[in-house]
């Protein structure tokens, strides 16, 4: 059984272990090695204790949870362009793989989109890296591309895809 609730300080650790798990565990045939190895767990871990020690109204971090660990997370805010027609965007969505394909991603963006619906929010963006196959996981519930853009990442320079939903309430629909 998986429960979800809000992150708190005391969570930057396992926040920490599951970004950097996650991050190589999917990109390893995206990025460069010099460039996945640039993410590191001290620097994760010191992320995510500023984050989660200085939560902001307008963002928010959840994890999902097992009775023995946490096993992903998920978390964001306003959307940090203010190129796109969207109010809200995830910043990170990452489970362990042994815990992918199991739904719990789908727990994971129902409850962000719940919360961000609650904060005032209408609209949500996510990016992605361009050859990422968890793309299909929002094909799957009906985002759709909405723009690119290279990213550098360590000292490569990657193409990133923007997926949106225009409407969160259409999102949610989806859950029922």
């Amino acid at each position: 059984m998986f429960s979800i609730r809000k992150a708190v300080y005391d969570d930057a650790e396992a926040i920490a272990n599951i970004h950097v798990n996650s991050w190589k565990s999917t990109y390893t045939d995206l990025l460069e090695e010099k460039d996945l190895s640039n993410i590191t767990y001290e620097n994760r871990k010191a992320l995510w204790e500023t984050v989660l020690r200085m939560q902001k109204k307008e963002q928010c971090t959840f994890v999902i949870h097992n009775d023995e660990k946490i096993v992903g997370f998920v978390s964001g805010g306003p959307e940090r362009t203010k190129r796109f027609n969207y109010d809200s965007e995830i910043y990170t969505i990452y489970l362990l793989e042994e815990f992918q394909r199991m739904g719990l991603g789908a727990k994971l963006l129902k409850v962000f989109a719940e919360e961000v619906k609650a904060l005032g929010y209408a609209s949500i963006l996510v990016w992605i890296l361009k050859q990422n196959p968890s793309s299909r996981f929002y094909e799957r519930y009906q985002a759709l591309p909405v723009g690119e853009e290279e990213t550098t990442i360590g000292e490569g320079t990657y193409q990133e895809t923007a997926y949106g939903w225009e409407n969160i309430d259409e999102l949610l629909k989806l859950f029922k």
